[in-house]
């Protein structure tokens, strides 16, 4: 692949846009300046690399203190920044699913068992993620590799705060940081002891939470250390608490079911060329065949007598109460750290930490599906099955095959329920060491700060599969006896009878053990250097510049037979890829005016970075801030950056798999006659098989790196007459302007999008994407990643703090922090919006307009409680097309509305330093008013958005806190 040029050409344009709009533009942060400048060690904020004493910069940074986040009551990071107003969804213990989600079109694999973290909507991996400033190992999928970090590694224990930029950051970070970064500062000083357990659960109906943190360390004039241990541990929550994850859709019947039943579902054509669409009656376990009877398809769909009759709605399998509302999760980890003063003007550091991750998901047991029109992606399935008129079950008298110039055997839709759900379990260990130098010197009397570091870490895991089939060996078990008999351990194969008819024998030559393996590594090191250069006229040229190489290897290894093909679920091949990259940058804070015309301040920044990818070659980008304080009260700022995200590993190497798409055919029943069906295909009386359609997708080495823009601007006042005033202690109030725009987004379409569009305007492109059969079915889809997308979003963020006056009766505080979501596009490859956007619901996701977060904080001696209320915007999707179910509220127009939620979530606690150095009682309550997520007809798992809603249910907790 060519490498790319050095874009310093567009860096120019950048900063010369940038500056010509410095002064008509104001710009936006996140704390507010004091009324006077205050005397600070320097110290270094995420979005810059420069050291200073002034801790307000040029982009909004929100700290979640370890205050604030003991006040939620959340027991991991990924609790933590998931319920940011600005964060949107991402996989949690909620949401996760190996079964029915498969391998997403991205690449990544599903990351079972992980939690991640997505800003400004734009996904997961588009965060960047470090601890202390350095970069975290990307999680270990059970299904791939993954391109995002698992929260999950990083114990909740060791965090001291958590500081989130919602802003592009490439030229400070390098690569992924697009939608912004969350640094996670980890605890270094210590005296004593501390011990934190928590329990919690779901209304008593699961979920039981158990946490219990444990920490020591010490601080001497030379050396601090710290050591800790956290244990973690959740129990599922079955889908079955909650009445409406127990039906495929709410509200909707079985319309959505699947047509795998434990009865079986047969399409298939007799020696005559009659043509058959039938299950078999409930309870019969050895169904007699009248080849007399009405045949059920082309229009022929008398009542039969014999044991079968016409498959319709009411025959659909429902496999929602096979699901989990909440997955197990149980977690244990080590770490420490130790920093030690060499000289006064040299410190060396060390920091590790090992974690072991158990966790589990579950989906009703697996179907398989034979025949010309299964569309698996499985020749044993569609081209090579014979079942056999010899096969003792086979209650037809002739051969069902699918191979020959005139195959009859269309489709069987079997479910065994026999074998039990489908249960995956994810064993993931993770481990990660780093080292490093740093100190300060002087120069011309002043005093630079320098550092080096070397990290290296690494994410390992094992998937175990039970409950899926051996498609090769149902195959074999379906044909001639006599052959079978030849294989060791095979067993003929009962499909054609009710639940119960598939013994323990059959089982056990059709049911395997899978387990897939996958890991990924990251090597670092990067040195630092900042300080001050010379005097201008109005103060120091401060400056940050250093150097950084990384190492990233991963590699997916699937289970033999699924590499051989012979798996009934996901196919896919091995992955394994790295890349590395070397890059440099600088930063520059230039100081424009002190007092004057221009009030107490004016700065502006002025960062640039270059990366030279072994995959890709070189680009640059570049970033320019300003931040300019008229008044004591009144802070205004402005960023513009440029960003990029390089190619994942995945993305570029992952080998061919498959993710079974839910698609509504536009062609089914009678919309079969019309001009736009016949031309692609489409035979008079066609009915879609199956809603789940098997689409393909792979990774691929010629994508480009993602290259973004990102704009901020807005202000945070802090009015005088308000501080230390009868009403106000103080006040703060914040507007942030945010806009991003991603070119080349890394992609594989929307399969719907891609039919409907094919079948609309015939677009070549779409058209080609996928293959039907001479009965109409698809059987081939194919959805290649590309750099197909354009992503434009932008909205408003804003802040309030007000702190009363402390009274007789205490303090009370309330702390107001809301994002609206003007703008959100996603233009696909052939230039057409695609239908996420803000307010809408579609995808197993949503972007709900207005999100917003009111916390009232009350202490009193050594009394704390606090009352958060979060609200969620109404949300609105499409209500099944056609359908017309009851529950949709506006059938006509095709529109069902999802309605505001407000949660409201409680905590007290009791602080006392009589006992040890002190001990802290809590008791919470989150979704105090037992809330349950509104209804959601598109959403495929358990009737609601995990991603953007809590779970159904009260979640009650106690805690208890030690010191010594």
């Amino acid at each position: 692949m060519t490498s790319l040029p050095l874009r310093t050409h567009r860096l120019t344009l950048a900063v010369q846009f940038s500056l010509l709009c410095l002064l008509p533009t104001v710009a936006a942060a996140q704390d507010a300046p004091g009324n006077s400048a205050r005397t600070l060690d320097t110290v270094q904020v995420t979005g810059s690399r420069i050291k200073k004493a002034e801790l307000e910069t040029q982009v909004p940074v929100q700290v979640l203190t370890r205050e604030a986040i003991d006040r939620t009551g959340y027991t991991s990071v990924a609790d933590v920044v998931q319920h940011l107003t600005a964060s949107g969804a991402s996989l949690s213990t909620k949401l996760n699913s190996s079964g029915n989600f498969g391998f997403p079109p991205d690449g990544g694999g599903v990351g079972a068992g992980a939690a991640t973290v997505d800003l400004r909507h734009l996904g997961p991996k588009r965060v960047l993620v470090l601890v202390d400033g350095i970069r975290w190992v990307n999680e270990s999928s059970g299904s791939g590799v993954g391109s995002s970090v698992d929260l999950n590694t990083i114990p909740l224990a060791l965090v001291e705060r958590i500081e989130v930029l919602e802003d592009g950051a490439s030229s400070i970070y390098g690569s992924d940081a697009i939608a912004g970064v969350v640094n996670i500062i980890t605890k270094k000083n210590a005296d004593g002891g501390h011990v934190e357990v928590q329990y919690g659960d779901y209304n008593l109906k699961g979920g039981d939470t158990t946490s219990v943190d444990m920490s020591f360390g010490k601080s001497g004039e030379r050396a601090q250390w710290i050591v800790g241990a956290s244990w973690f541990k959740q129990k599922e929550v079955a889908s079955t608490e909650y009445k409406w994850a127990t039906v495929p859709v709410p509200g909707t019947g079985l319309a959505n079911g699947s047509s795998a039943t434990p009865q079986g579902r047969l399409v298939f054509a007799d020696p005559s060329g009659k043509t058959y669409n039938i299950t078999s009656n409930t309870g019969v376990t050895s169904p007699v065949f009248d080849p007399g009877q009405a045949a059920c398809s082309n229009g022929n769909v008398g009542p039969r007598t014999d044991d079968y009759h016409c498959f319709g709605t009411p025959d659909r399998y429902n496999f929602a109460p096979n699901n989990l509302l909440l997955t197990p999760n149980e977690r244990k980890s080590v770490f420490g750290q130790v920093r030690f003063e060499f000289t006064p003007n040299v410190s060396g550091w060390f920091r590790g930490m090992y974690s072991e991750r158990e966790s589990a998901n579950q989906a009703a047991p697996e179907p398989f599906f034979l025949g010309t029109d299964a569309g698996v992606y499985n020749d044993w399935a569609e081209k090579n099955l014979v079942i056999s008129a010899n096969n003792p079950y086979n209650p037809f008298g002739f051969d069902l095959t699918t191979m020959g110039s005139s195959p009859n055997l269309f489709l069987i839709g079997r479910r065994p329920v026999e074998g039990g759900p489908r249960r995956y379990e994810q064993e993931v260990k993770t481990w990660y060491a780093a080292a490093g130098l740093d100190g300060t010197f002087e120069v011309n009397q002043r005093t630079w700060n320098w550092d080096i570091n070397a990290m290296t870490s690494e994410s390992k895991a094992t998937q175990t599969n039970t409950g899926s089939y051996n498609i090769k060996h149902i195959n074999q078990a379906l044909g001639d006896p006599a052959a079978c008999a030849a294989i060791a351990g095979c067993v003929p194969l009962n499909i054609f009878g009710g639940p119960g008819t598939i013994t323990a024998d059959m089982l056990a030559w059709i049911s395997p053990i899978v387990r897939d393996r996958s890991k990924n590594t990251l090597s670092q090191a990067s040195a630092n250097i900042t300080g001050e250069l010379f005097d201008m006229w109005a103060g120091p040229l401060s400056f940050a510049a250093g150097a950084e190489w990384r190492r990233y290897k991963g590699e997916y290894h699937p289970d033999p037979i699924t590499v051989a093909g012979e798996y009934n679920g996901v196919p896919s091949g091995v992955t394994i890829g790295s890349y590395s990259v070397k890059e440099a940058y600088a930063e520059f804070d230039i100081p424009l005016a002190r007092g004057g015309f221009w009030g107490k301040s004016l700065d502006m920044s002025i960062a640039g970075r270059y990366s030279d990818y072994s995959t890709f070659g070189g680009t640059g980008t570049g970033k320019i801030g300003l931040r300019w304080q008229p008044a004591d009260e009144l802070l205004l700022r402005m960023s513009f950056a440029q960003g990029f995200r390089a190619p994942s590993i995945g993305e570029l190497y992952g080998t061919l798999s498959r993710f079974d798409a839910t698609l509504v055919d536009p062609c089914n029943n009678a919309a079969s006659t019309t001009p736009k069906c016949v031309a692609d295909g489409v035979p008079p009386g066609y009915e879609q098989a199956n809603p789940q359609i098997s689409v393909v997708t792979a990774g691929n080495r010629e994508l480009d790196p993602e290259e973004s823009r990102s704009f901020m601007a807005g202000f945070v006042w802090s009015p005088g007459w308000a501080a230390d005033s009868n009403w106000a202690s103080k006040l703060d109030l914040g507007v942030t302007f945010y806009r991003h725009t991603i070119d080349g987004a890394i992609q594989a379409p929307d399969a719907q999008l891609i039919l409907d569009r094919c079948i609309d305007t015939r677009d070549a492109a779409a058209c080609a994407s996928y293959t039907r059969n001479d009965r109409g079915q698809i059987v081939r889809f194919e959805d290649i990643l590309a750099n197909l997308g354009t992503i434009n979003t932008s909205g408003w963020d804003f802040t309030a703090h007000w702190l009363l006056p402390e009274a007789g009766w205490g303090q009370l505080g309330f702390d107001w922090k809301s994002t609206w979501v003007s703008r959100y596009e996603l233009i696909n490859e052939s230039g057409q919006p695609e239908p996420k956007g803000p307010g809408v619901e579609v995808n197993d996701s949503a972007i709900p307009e207005w999100t917003s977060t009111l916390t009232t904080n009350w202490d009193f001696r050594n009394w704390n409680a606090n009352w958060t209320m979060r609200y969620i915007d109404r949300l609105r999707e499409r209500c099944a097309g056609a359908n017309g179910f009851p529950i949709c509220t506006d059938s006509v127009a095709d529109q069902h509305w999802l309605g505001a939620t407000t949660y409201h979530d409680a905590q007290v606690s009791w602080r006392t330093d009589a006992w040890m150095k002190g001990v802290k009682v809590t008791l919470g309550v989150n979704n105090v008013f037992d809330k349950n997520p509104p209804i959601c007809l598109s959403c495929t798992l358990n009737g609601y958005d995990p991603g953007t809603y809590d779970l159904p249910g009260r979640y009650s907790y106690a805690k208890l806190s030690m010191d010594f």
